[in-house]
């Protein structure tokens, strides 16, 4: 009979047989190796940046250069706006000018008083600043991509009004990458263009509150995507300061990571777990946990002293921290010692696989099953000893 326990119950995949089995020992090699501690989390991609991009001067749309899911470069030209009416006002502004350095040229001439100079000084200057002002709306009848990227959504259509009215920025850009543009104009777009960032990636992610203390700025983090084979790399650019709820209503942290590097083998939308690697020290001597046994307050493991025979010595250790299946060895052994793992024994057998499997579902909190027989002193992290 197979019985399937909860994982809250333990998550023990129990055989019952009538007979026990044993599988053969084996043995592993002590040796050195990374040793990392992480925090998991999990999140999805983004495009780095998500520009919104709209015009800061008001006009009828003369034309659209783009559509959705064209490429452009940054300062390329998205869309224009009629042009005559401003290049008028750039023509009367350029015209106050000349009048008035003509007028200061005169009034110097004449040996003006102080009080015409200084009247003159200003009249020029509010002037310049005219001149500055009527070219910039010029210039503004032409949206231009603030940003290398891609085009997902265009809010334009030739003959719209185009323009803006008193509220928010009218142009906005969101992600962690410097640079972005953001409108600095008070007020709200009618239309606008959206760019997000083409090969470069963030993901938004939220960690638990119990972890979010060692999660910092700068940290590595390992990003499994779906659909992509290999690891991907990343930085973490930012971690959020207030918690909201997650799906089971516990109190998590938002964490942005920084994708490394420009990608073509990524999308915005996917699902991704991230391992932010917290700590890590490298060359650290490391023995199979699976090898690991105690006696009352002695752990010791059965060093192979002889492998034609098999023979074994029982040597005392002092260990250390614990990454997946191999835990750090602080004295008692040395690298390309062989030590002995020991078989499996449960009711109908399993083999060294199943005993395996038992022990990482005892590091997920589950307790030893009823009727299951370790070898002697075994140990499985989590709990659970003969």
């Amino acid at each position: 009979m197979v019985v399937l326990a909860s994982a809250a119950a333990g998550g023990w995949l129990l055989v019952r047989g009538e007979e026990s089995a044993a599988a053969a020992p084996t043995t592993a090699t002590v040796g050195t190796q990374t040793l990392k501690q992480t925090v998991t989390a999990s999140g999805t991609l983004e495009a780095a940046t998500t520009d919104d991009l709209s015009f800061e001067v008001s006009g009828t749309v003369s034309a659209v250069y783009v559509e959705p899911g064209d490429t452009v470069r940054k300062g390329q030209k998205l869309a224009a706006v009629g042009a005559a009416v401003l290049q008028a006002e750039l023509d009367a502004a350029q015209s106050e000018l000349d009048a008035a350095e003509a007028a200061r040229s005169e009034h110097l001439a004449e040996g003006a008083s102080e009080e015409q100079t200084s009247a003159d000084e200003a009249a020029v200057r509010a002037a310049e600043s005219g001149l500055e002002q009527a070219d910039e709306a010029l210039a503004g009848a032409v949206l231009r991509a603030t940003s290398a990227g891609t085009v997902t959504a265009v809010g334009l259509e030739v003959g719209d009004s185009a323009g803006t009215s008193s509220g928010s920025p009218s142009g906005s850009s969101t992600g962690t990458s410097t640079g972005s543009s953001t409108g600095t104009s008070t007020s709200t777009a009618t239309g606008t263009v959206t760019v997000v960032s083409t090969g470069h990636f963030v993901v938004e992610a939220t960690v638990a509150s119990d972890d979010i203390e060692q999660v910092t700025k700068g940290l590595q983090a390992e990003i499994t995507v779906t659909g992509v084979d290999e690891t991907v790399y990343g930085t973490v650019a930012e971690v959020g300061l207030v918690a909201s709820a997650d799906s089971s209503g516990a109190a998590a942290f938002p964490v942005t990571i920084e994708v490394t590097g420009e990608r073509d083998d990524l999308y915005a939308g996917t699902s991704a777990d991230i391992a932010v690697v917290v700590s890590q020290r490298a060359d650290v001597l490391t023995v199979d946990s699976r090898a690991i046994r105690t006696d009352g307050d002695t752990t010791y493991v059965e060093k192979v002293t002889d492998p034609a025979t098999g023979a074994t010595t029982r040597t005392g250790i002092e260990t250390g921290e614990t990454s997946g299946m191999a835990t750090e060895v602080v004295s008692g052994l040395a690298e390309g010692d062989v030590v002995e793992v020991p078989g499996f024994t449960g009711p109908g057998g399993g083999g060294d696989e199943q005993m395996q499997e038992l022990r990482q579902q005892m590091q997920q909190g589950g307790g030893m099953p009823e009727g299951f027989t370790p070898p002697d002193g075994a140990t499985f992290p989590g709990g659970g000893s003969r």
